[in-house]
């Protein structure tokens, strides 16, 4: 194809992309986040089509959203999901890659042997080498410690986080999956070797609020920045499930989420949904906005498996905010059995 009719072909951004996004300071820092991120966990493996994906990247980009979460073990397999950000990355955003904060994770086991997972300094800075080359560019935005390691000490996890930044390699160093009390460590590490810790990515949701409980407040009290994943309880807080577990549903043999967590959930999911179609939304768009209503949350992550789900999840940024009654309701509903 000619030079002209190739450039022709190429994507070009929507140029009213940031007036349709909420962008949030990440903590004390001087990133600013899109209220939704785009999550890679699901549905950007080798097992789903590289233009549905292609798809919802760009479609995501055209609405504003800036940031790509990525771990290296996303998949099926692990390692594909970069591997297909880094084909759309080269065909499409390549002109973009300075607009875009693009992170990644190591600390799941990712190849064999006493080197493929944890946090020791080996493995870190040996999974951050390989990410770069899946993604097919010079550095990451933010790269995390993705859970803490009990038997290596946290000094090392952090000095290796602390080298990836220094090399150029990260712009930012974050952790995940980190209890109150390892995160004040985590930040303080950080801090003395002259890394800020930018942010904390947990998970959290109507239906699984364990952050409240101390980690919030530390994120506070430290200035970090708090991304949550599974906002939507692993789909729980969608329509999926409000008839009951369809047949052939792949909560019969996810590890995530087991047919009987979700029927003991159903009698609160459908009370949020009459509370959340009293509002206008959907269920799904509630939940997102429930989660997003304590400014110490920067941003949440939503997965999409098309790009109609995408736009259903953004726009959850266009409703009302809550009114202290609903508040009240949704307490009510999630302390009922």
């Amino acid at each position: 194809m000619p030079e002209s009719q190739a450039e022709a072909a190429a994507f070009v951004a929507a140029p009213d992309r940031y007036d349709r996004m909420q962008y949030r300071r990440c903590g004390a820092s001087g990133l600013m986040l899109p209220a939704l991120s785009l999550g890679f966990w699901h549905n950007f493996g080798g097992d789903a089509p590289l233009e549905r994906q292609r798809d919802i990247v760009l479609r995501a980009f055209d609405q504003g959203v800036t940031h790509l979460d990525l771990a290296n073990n996303y998949g099926p397999p692990a390692g594909s999901a970069e591997t297909n950000l880094g084909r759309i990355l080269a065909t499409d955003l390549r002109h973009y890659r300075d607009e875009l904060i693009i992170s990644t994770k190591a600390g799941y086991d990712m190849w064999p042997g006493p080197y493929g997972e944890w946090g020791s300094r080996k493995y870190l800075t040996a999974s951050l080498d390989q990410s770069l080359r899946r993604l097919g560019i010079d550095y990451v935005d933010i790269f995390y410690s993705h859970r803490p390691d009990p038997n290596t000490p946290l000094e090392e996890t952090m000095g290796a986080l602390d080298s990836a930044v220094r090399s150029g390699k990260a712009l930012y160093a974050g952790i995940s999956n980190y209890r109150p009390a390892e995160t004040r460590r985590a930040a303080r590490i950080l801090r003395d070797l002259g890394t800020p810790l930018l942010i904390h990515q947990p998970s959290y949701s109507m239906l699984n609020r364990w952050i409240e409980d101390g980690l919030l407040e530390t994120l506070g009290d430290e200035k970090v920045g708090c991304i949550v994943f599974s906002p939507l309880a692993q789909g729980q807080l969608t329509n999926r499930y409000l008839a009951g577990i369809p047949a052939g549903s792949r909560v019969t043999h996810s590890p995530f989420l087991k047919a009987e967590t979700v029927e003991s959930n159903l009698p609160r999911i459908r009370r949020l949904n009459e509370i959340a179609a009293r509002r206008g939304q959907t269920l799904a768009q509630m939940a997102l906005a429930w989660v997003l209503r304590d400014s110490r949350i920067t941003s949440a992550v939503v997965g999409a498996s098309s790009v109609t789900q995408l736009e259903d999840s953004l726009q959850a940024l266009d409703g009302a905010a809550f009114t202290t009654d609903e508040l009240t309701e949704i307490e009510s509903c999630l302390a009922s059995a």
